[in-house]
């Protein structure tokens, strides 16, 4: 039998329920209602005849998915995931979802769509490029910090695809917590051309790579174009790039390309198996100034990918920077899959991070 122990310091009159792969996660269940033994204390004995095999995974519900639990930054946790070995478990959610949403809708991002064919000079292409302002943009006089990310179409519209961040309802998390003061870059991908542009090497899969000038692109067109238009702080310690998968890629190499124009890296499952040189990248790095560098990869993902992972973070710390000049974050998750889903829970945390 397994015991299952839960405190929330943020209780309210709404029972919790567990809700997981031992019963089809299926939420409201009468069997899986947690006792409450007092305030902000729960216990649940699992029936003894459940067929649990080796590991069970599970999420804490106060009736329904509208009310699921959430993480300290108020979005939805990945799936708790243990091994029936173990007789208790203790665990701790410390907010709940209400009303469907994990998020005050009066901190909703400013969106705007900067243009829709914005022209890439280095490429002959055009693009649509948007922008995420935080909700009081249009009433202060501040100027903000700014994040480059690549894969526009899979940051923040429902019904994209291969799925969102959801970096709309996160900033608005973040910022009713006092922690949202950024402004987001969202550069649309070529489609078809999405691995060539943003490769920075030639490959004989895919043939000449234009990473090199989309990078230039970012760096030396797009960078200042939102600078003189909006109030940014243009400085590279107020200046981040990120993305996922082949948009990690690029934007790992972008910053080591551009060390005077990026300080702050979000990584997350990059595709450094496209080429070993990504490897040796890191060597460009000299005299540089404070550096943060935020690298997710899921267990769950390739074969190599935290390998790959482990093998970057050692290299840059091989590299023998003086103390503080490169703070580098790994964070492997055992059980991630390589989805816009996983990356979008992760960019709260990583942003908090870089940004503060």
């Amino acid at each position: 039998m397994l015991t299952f122990e839960l405190f929330t310091p943020t209780d309210d009159l709404r029972p919790v329920f567990m809700a997981g792969s031992f019963n089809g996660w299926v939420t409201r269940d009468e069997r899986f209602k947690m006792e409450k033994i007092d305030e902000g204390r729960y216990r649940l004995v699992l029936p003894p005849d459940l067929h649990l095999g080796r590991s069970v995974e599970y999420k804490y519900v106060k009736g329904g998915w509208d009310s699921e639990e959430l993480d300290h930054e108020g979005f939805p946790p990945v799936n708790r995931k243990i091994s029936t070995t173990h007789p208790k478990i203790s665990d701790v959610v410390p907010r709940w979802k209400h009303h469907g949403s994990g998020y005050d809708p009066a901190f909703y991002p400013d969106i705007r769509i900067v243009a829709k064919q914005f022209r890439i000079p280095q490429l002959g292409r055009r693009r649509r490029i948007s922008v995420l302002l935080p909700w009081n943009y249009k009433e202060t006089n501040r100027r903000y910090p700014v994040l480059y990310l690549q894969d526009g179409q899979n940051l923040f519209e429902s019904g994209a695809p291969f799925g969102t961040w959801g970096v709309d309802k996160r900033m608005a998390s973040l910022a009713q917590h006092g922690k949202g003061d950024f402004i987001v870059v969202a550069i649309d991908h070529g489609g078809k051309e999405r691995i060539r542009e943003f490769s920075p090497y030639s490959t004989a899969r895919w043939g000449e790579g234009l990473g090199r000038d989309y990078a230039r692109f970012l760096a030396e067109t797009l960078k200042p174009y939102i600078d003189k238009n909006f109030r940014t702080l243009p400085a590279r310690e107020h200046t981040g790039i990120g993305g996922s998968s082949m948009g990690g890629l690029i934007s790992i190499y972008a910053g080591v390309m551009y060390p005077q124009v990026y300080s702050k890296f979000m990584i997350f499952s990059p595709s450094l198996w496209v080429s070993q040189q990504i490897f040796r990248e890191p060597l460009r790095f000299h005299h540089l100034s404070p550096t943060k560098i935020y690298f997710y990869a899921g267990e769950q993902e390739s074969a190599s990918m935290a390998p790959g992972a482990r093998r970057f973070k050692d290299i840059i710390e091989q590299r023998g920077f003086q103390p503080g000049t490169v703070q580098f974050r790994l964070e492997l998750d055992p059980a991630g899959k390589h989805n816009e889903a996983r990356w979008g829970v992760e960019f709260p945390k990583a942003a908090h991070w870089l940004f503060g």
